[in-house]
């Protein structure tokens, strides 16, 4: 059964930091690109970050380059997103993904697998 975990939401005020982890199980994920996405109540999901199977091709949403980054862990079953300097507008549910896909990709209909969302509040 395949499966992603998400975990390290929580509440924070503006201008702090949260990092959140996605594990996953049930595939060899290590051949598999990793994105994070997000949802924000009465919008639809938007994409994130990804980071390819091998760690060395990052993607970035315009609205977190330079404050939010996206890595593997060791094994590569593990992704985590490194979130800075946050702002109010950063609140929603973040979701991980997995793509089977060769290339970094931010559309959502390229992700095989998702898990349920961690909820991340950033309060003025």
């Amino acid at each position: 059964q395949v499966q992603l975990v998400e975990s390290g939401g929580g509440l924070v005020q503006a201008g702090g930091s949260l990092r959140l982890s996605c594990a996953a199980s049930g595939r060899t994920f290590s051949r598999y690109g990793m994105g994070w996405f997000r949802q924000a109540p009465g919008k639809e999901r938007e994409f994130v970050a990804a980071i390819s199977w091998s760690g060395g091709s990052t993607r970035y949403a315009d609205s977190v380059k330079g404050r939010f980054t996206i890595s593997r862990g060791n094994p590569k079953n593990t992704v985590y997103l490194q979130m800075n300097s946050l702002k109010p507008e950063d609140t929603a549910v973040y979701l991980c993904a997995a793509d089977s896909g060769i290339i970094v990709r931010s559309g959502q209909t390229a992700y095989d697998y998702w898990g349920q969302g961690t909820q991340v509040t950033i309060s003025e």
